[in-house]
């Protein structure tokens, strides 16, 4: 028996036994528990001492990052090995936002100094935009940016942009991702083209929705600007500058393919929120990523941030199946980040196969969903609260969201006071006595409350984790971003999956190619299935 098998058949058993005795009995028993289950990290707070674990089951979860060896596998993330084992390919994330100078290495190559010459190159582009030098094709300066891409050249640098941009922002930055030509017409309503660019970010510069997109927008520009002017309002952000340059971007941003779509937001791929925001803004998000980078790499396992958040999950997913979670940010800045961790999380460990290409042995990573607090409350909470479905819970909690002064304590509570309130909810419940309890209380008869007491208990008992901030600066910002990145790592390699592809996305895409070719044919082609023929025959009328 392997130590990865021994120590994972050890989190079940301790789980089971966890699973008879109620949250808040463990606050009874262990006094220790919000210190040791508690953690400081690049500017985060994080509680975890609402998880279902005991101490036993917190030390076996422990045991389980020991035995999968998750401080080698870290060591060789950030080393530059081909952590990416099917496609050959290092993951070097860390490096897009290491301090200028470090020493990162792809496989052996160097890689810093040419990530140190691309954030130059988009430092001094983004001055020149924003201070006017660099200007359309008409010499009128920029005061709008479309930026083009999906998934991971969207999701993030979307979130960076509703997190940190200002109310009344000096550029307006408006994002395409969907191939629905209604998303395009909307973002260019009542733009200029004569001072509006267009950013188009693909990393392989062939991605369908992004260049069907892309055209859309060219051709929009086209219908005020000569080819010569119009070039001067296309940039391409991608792995492939000849396919942008062919494409008729007057200029591009690289990135390498060690950087996998959905871990690029700190590259050039979030060059258009750069320059809407500020260069020194996005270096600040870079800074805070870096500290979260130190502290994974750095601290120990027990007081390791992304480490036991992982681990919290393991617990819930491998130890008691419950196989999803729900996050909750408590920001309106943050309300993108619950789709952005869907994408991170789901497309990175939503896969069936170990590395080495055997059925896995686990359950891999669960369905992740959300809404920002308190949208959610008056949404599905009354499910997590009340349905028979154990669903874990994250809530995401900025101290200070409004513009009131600093020192006013009353003026972002309602906000967090409810966080706290599902939080302690969710783990205390009320029983059916409490509910009968309270009815009897408010005036209602002993038959009254004896009918409606059973629709008013919790059953509670139902696990959480809270992240604290004290304002969504660009450096939180960054460092939560950074959390998570390593969070869904962690968990890949104690699932002992591939963590960096994403060949469940490539299946679709090869038959939505097949049934255009029938759309252009007219008809359905011979042996497609019936149930796609009659729906093609439908949508062709």
């Amino acid at each position: 028996m392997t130590a990865r098998k021994q120590a994972l058949d050890l989190l079940r058993a301790v789980a089971r036994k966890d699973a008879g005795a109620r949250i808040v009995h463990h606050f009874a028993t262990d006094p220790g528990r919000v210190d040791r289950m508690s953690v400081d990290a690049a500017g985060l707070y994080l509680d975890l001492s609402k998880q279902s674990w005991s101490a036993e089951g917190f030390e076996a979860a422990l045991d389980v990052a020991r035995a999968c060896d998750v401080e080698g596998r870290r060591a060789a993330l950030f080393g530059g090995e081909a952590v990416n084992n099917t496609e050959g390919r290092a993951v070097l994330h860390p490096a897009l936002r290491a301090a200028a100078g470090a020493d990162f290495h792809a496989l052996g190559e160097p890689v810093s100094k040419e990530v140190d010459e691309t954030r130059k190159a988009m430092a001094a582009w983004t001055a020149d935009i924003r201070s006017g030098a660099d200007t359309g094709g008409t010499k009128q300066p920029f005061t709008a940016i479309v930026h083009i891409g999906i998934g991971g050249s969207d999701l993030g640098p979307r979130l960076l942009w509703d997190a940190l941009r200002p109310l009344e922002p000096a550029i307006d930055l408006r994002f395409v991702a969907n191939i629905d030509p209604r998303d395009m017409a909307e973002a260019l309503a009542g733009l200029d083209p004569e001072t509006t660019l267009i950013v188009v970010v693909s990393k392989t510069f062939t991605t369908q929705e992004t260049l069907a997109n892309a055209d859309l927008a060219k051709a929009w520009l086209a219908e005020s600007l000569s080819p010569r002017r119009m070039v001067r309002h296309l940039v391409g952000v991608t792995a492939a500058p000849e396919k942008a340059k062919d494409w008729g971007c007057g200029r591009t941003f690289g990135f390498r393919d060690w950087v996998g779509g959905r871990y690029s937001l700190w590259s050039a791929v979030s060059l258009s929120v750069a320059v809407a925001l500020g260069w020194d803004v996005f270096e600040r998000v870079l800074a805070g990523a870096r500290a979260m980078d130190e502290h994974f790499t750095h601290a120990d396992l027990e007081k390791n941030a992304p480490v036991l958040l992982a681990l919290a999950q393991i617990f819930n997913v491998e130890g008691l199946g419950r196989n999803a979670r729900t996050v909750a940010p408590y920001a309106h800045g943050l309300r993108r980040l619950p789709a952005f961790l869907q994408q991170l999380e789901m497309e990175s460990n939503g896969k069936r196969v170990k590395r080495d290409g055997t059925p896995v042995d686990t359950a891999t990573g669960p369905i992740v969903f959300g809404e920002p607090g308190t949208n959610g409350q008056h949404a599905f909470f009354q499910q997590i609260h009340q349905g028979p479905t154990v669903v874990p819970a994250e809530f995401v909690v900025v101290a200070h969201t409004s513009t009131a002064a600093s020192d006013d304590r009353e003026g972002d509570a309602p906000l967090w006071s409810n966080a706290l309130a599902q939080a302690q909810a969710l783990m205390v419940g009320k029983t059916e006595a409490q509910a009968r309890a309270e009815l009897i209380a408010a005036g209602a008869d002993e038959a009254e409350a004896d009918r409606l007491a059973p629709h008013k208990t919790f059953p509670g008992d139902r696990p959480s984790t809270t992240i604290l901030t004290d304002a969504l600066t660009p450096e939180a910002v960054g460092a939560l971003l950074a959390l998570y990145e390593h969070k869904t790592f962690v968990e890949g390699v104690i699932w002992d999956i591939n963590s960096f592809d994403q060949w469940g996305v490539e299946l679709g895409k090869v038959l939505a190619k097949a049934i255009l070719k029938d759309v252009a044919a007219g008809e359905p082609s011979p042996g497609l299935d019936p149930s796609t023929a009659e729906l093609m025959k439908r949508l062709m009328v």
